[in-house]
Order: C-alpha cells, then sequence, then structure tokens
C-alpha cells in the first residue's frame, strides 16, 4: 500500500471519530474541544499534513485533494453544530432571564431639591409674587463692580485678601489692586443692572458668593446669598419697611414682626440692621433675631451707575440663604448643608 492509500485511510477514520465527537458535542465548551482535538497542531491531521514533504510530487495533489474534502466536511459540521448549540444557549439564556411583568416593581424614594435650593426658591418667589424680577451676574467679577460701584473705598478692610478671594492673574484696578476677584456678595449684580437699565428696578439678585473663611459651625468660605433692589421715583424706607415685613412673614410665619436698627454699611445711607420676633423672654418682652442688612442706596452709588439721585431714590438688602434656612428648619452647623449626607437632606 503506497503512503497515500495509508494517508487517505487515516483520513477517513480521522473523519469519522470527528463528525461523531461533533455530533455528541452538547456545549459549546464540548464542540470547541472536539475542534482542537481532530484540527488542532497536535492532531493526527496534522500529523497527515507534515507527510506532505515526504512523499513525491506526482502523490502530492491526490493527497492535497483528500485533505481539503476532509477540512471541508469537518468544518461544516463544526459550523452546523456551532449554530445548534449557540441557539440552544440563547433559548436557556431567554428562559432563565425571563421578566413577570405583573410583578410590582421596588419602591424608588423619589428625589428632592437640596435644602438650600429649596429654601432660596420660596425666598425668590415671595419677591416675585410681590411683582419683583430675578437677576443674575458671573460669580468671577471685577473689583470695579463688587467694590467701586459700592462706595467701598480702596482702604476698606472688605477688600483686602483676608477676606477676600482674589485671582492672580496679573491685573490690577485703579487703586493698583488685584482686579479679578470671586465675588464676596451679589451687589456688584445690582451695579450691572442699574448701569444698562432706566429705573424703575425692583430685582432681587440670588447666587453663590466667596469669602476667604475658615469653616465652623456658623461659617463658610462658600454660601448662597440673596439681595434685593428696587430703584424709582418716591422710594423711601417705608418701601424698604413693607417690602421686608411681607418676607419675614412669608419665611418664618403670618405673626411675626420686624424692626429696624441703625447700622453703616458703605453702598446704604441710611442703613438698618434688620430683626424678626422671636417669640419671648423670660420677662414676657419680645425676643428679636437679626436676620439681614438694609438701607437707603446711597446717592453715590445711583451717581456711579449712571442714575440722576436728585430724582430717584431706592433701598437695598442682602440676606444669607443658609442663614433663613437655618432659623427656619431649625439647624445648628451650617456645615450640614454641604457634607452631602443623604440622612440630613432625606430630612426635608
Amino acid at each position: 500500500m503506497s503512503s497515500v492509500d495509508t494517508a487517505a485511510d487515516t483520513l477517513a477514520d480521522l473523519q469519522e471519530r470527528a463528525l461523531a465527537a461533533i455530533a455528541a458535542a452538547t456545549t459549546l465548551d464540548d464542540l470547541d474541544e472536539a475542534r482542537v482535538t481532530f484540527t488542532g497542531r497536535k492532531s493526527d491531521l496534522a500529523t497527515v499534513q507534515q507527510s506532505m514533504g515526504r512523499i513525491s510530487a506526482e502523490e502530492r495533489p491526490v493527497l492535497g485533494k483528500a485533505l481539503n474534502a476532509f477540512k471541508a466536511v469537518v468544518e461544516g459540521a463544526l459550523a452546523d453544530q456551532r449554530e445548534v448549540l449557540e441557539a440552544a444557549a440563547l433559548d436557556r439564556r431567554l428562559a432563565g432571564e425571563r421578566l413577570d411583568l405583573t410583578i410590582p416593581p421596588l419602591a424608588v424614594p423619589p428625589g428632592r431639591p437640596h435644602l438650600i435650593s429649596q429654601v432660596q426658591d420660596l425666598m425668590v418667589d415671595t419677591f416675585v409674587a410681590m411683582g419683583w424680577r430675578v437677576a443674575d451676574g458671573p460669580e468671577v467679577e471685577s473689583a470695579a463692580y463688587a467694590f467701586d460701584a459700592m462706595n467701598i473705598p480702596p482702604d476698606h478692610p472688605a477688600r483686602q485678601d483676608m477676606d477676600t478671594i482674589y485671582l492672580q492673574d496679573g491685573r490690577v484696578d485703579a487703586y493698583g489692586l488685584p482686579e479679578v476677584i470671586l465675588r464676596p456678595h451679589t451687589s456688584p449684580v445690582q451695579a450691572r443692572v442699574m448701569r444698562t437699565q432706566q429705573p424703575p428696578i425692583a430685582i432681587v439678585i440670588p447666587g453663590r458668593t466667596y469669602r476667604n473663611d475658615s469653616v465652623d459651625a456658623t461659617h463658610s468660605p462658600v454660601f448662597t446669598q440673596m439681595e434685593g433692589l428696587m430703584v424709582g421715583e418716591g422710594i423711601t424706607m417705608a418701601h424698604l419697611r413693607g417690602s421686608l415685613q411681607a418676607f419675614a412673614r412669608a419665611m418664618f410665619g403670618p405673626d411675626r414682626d420686624i424692626r429696624l436698627r441703625p447700622s453703616m454699611f458703605p453702598f446704604t445711607e441710611p442703613s438698618a440692621e434688620v430683626d424678626v420676633s422671636w417669640g419671648t423672654n423670660p420677662d414676657g418682652t419680645t425676643r428679636w433675631l437679626e436676620i439681614l442688612g438694609s438701607g437707603m442706596v446711597d446717592p453715590l452709588v445711583l451717581s456711579w451707575c449712571g442714575i440722576d439721585p436728585e430724582r430717584y431714590s431706592g433701598f437695598a438688602f442682602g440676606i444669607g440663604v443658609e442663614r433663613v434656612a437655618m432659623l427656619r428648619h431649625g439647624v445648628s452647623d451650617i456645615r450640614d448643608f454641604y457634607e452631602g449626607d443623604a440622612r440630613f437632606s432625606a430630612q426635608f
């Protein structure tokens, strides 16, 4: 028997065993094992292929034809069985992942706005209901709008870096001081509005502000402020008191009252601290709690913004949103607002 006949017999036996192993495979792993056993680099097929170099040139086409026929049959059987096993695997997976759409879903607690956002929205809505508009401005601000426009002189302590956060980009103002800051209050928006709009003006300005403060129970370097501004003809302290009285009652209850105490701010003249009634003292007198600063807009501020102080007057006030939230909800530590504890937020 020639070497070609021997190789052909080997291929026939190998094909029979390969087809039987392929048909018996019940998993894709079994099928892969059969493929390696009968067509891999260490299989009997590889031995037959290696014999091609030892036979005569006349016999090689015959053996090559037999090898190609073997590969066609075995690879076809492997492909057919793989398709069958993959379809069966998919059926099993679909059966295992079947969902019962009649089962009620797990309860997911609804989300809610952060307490600061809730209180800020309520504060803004109180003034919008009285016909005021909402204004906004940049948090990265120029010293001119933050200080000069507010009648704060170059040597005022508020302009020092112990209080204000300056951005070191090399620019300086007319006094040689750093010009670009993170706004320490929302007052620059008042100036921006007054320089671009003519009275009457009635706006509230909620927004993030920044101070060079250390963190403790009542201080934060980042906090939320809301300022109000009304400018028009014949605006007086009576309008200021009436607006703040309505605000205090909306925030703290309809039985609240307010009182104004003389104070001093560079951008208002006269200026007043505003207290809200907060129960009674042991001796029966009213207990007062300071909530904000306010006053009539200084004529110099109006002039800087291009508004005639002989014709127009106005009032302004500023209040911390965290301060109102702490009073309304009995929060004693401002850090609770910023630590992201879901247990704290879930209370409100």
